[in-house]
């Protein structure tokens, strides 16, 4: 791993140790790089990602915990795919991938392997993903909102007893 560069932007995922991670694994990759912008990168990754989940899940023991974590990492010209595990044993790799191993505390291995971004592209390009306020389908559905009368609310809850008084004395 490059020393000098700053992480731009990371996100992480813990799974289970289980057959379905690897599943879920492809999907966090997916949805991740979509964010990221960097779509022309999902199946490298995706695979790369894939492989060290499915080590991972092949190598755990049922007696420890069976916590791993994924975590996609933008940082100088490299996509990092990283995973945190016990009990892991690195999974061959195209040979032309950076790759490593760091022992962390707890018997946890820290695997990575680097993923170099498209030509011309840093981490420091890719942009920070943006939400946008939707509304759900169903409120679409429904149009505009209605407008309401701040009066008419103040007589219904009068009328049910939750505001103005506590409603009708017995």
């Amino acid at each position: 791993m490059q020393a000098n560069a700053q992480t731009a932007q990371v996100d992480d995922l813990t799974l289970i140790a289980v057959p379905t991670a690897v599943n879920c694994a492809d999907l966090f990759v997916r949805f991740t790089l979509g964010e990221w912008r960097l779509r022309n990168m999902i199946g490298e990754c995706s695979a790369v990602a894939c492989a060290l989940v499915e080590a991972a899940v092949e190598s755990a023991d049922p007696k420890t915990s069976r916590l791993i974590t994924l975590r996609l990492r933008l940082t100088g010209e490299y996509l990092v795919v990283e995973l945190e595990a016990a009990r892991f044993t690195m999974p061959p790799t195209a040979p032309d991938l950076r790759t490593g191993e760091l022992q962390l505390g707890g018997g946890v291995k820290l695997i990575w392997c680097e993923l170099p971004l498209p030509t011309g592209v840093n981490a420091t390009a890719v942009p920070l993903p943006r939400r946008e306020k939707r509304r759900s389908p169903a409120a679409e559905a429904l149009g505009d909102e209605p407008d309401v009368d701040p009066e008419l609310i103040q007589r219904i809850l009068f009328g049910l007893g939750g505001s103005m008084g506590g409603g009708p004395q017995r």
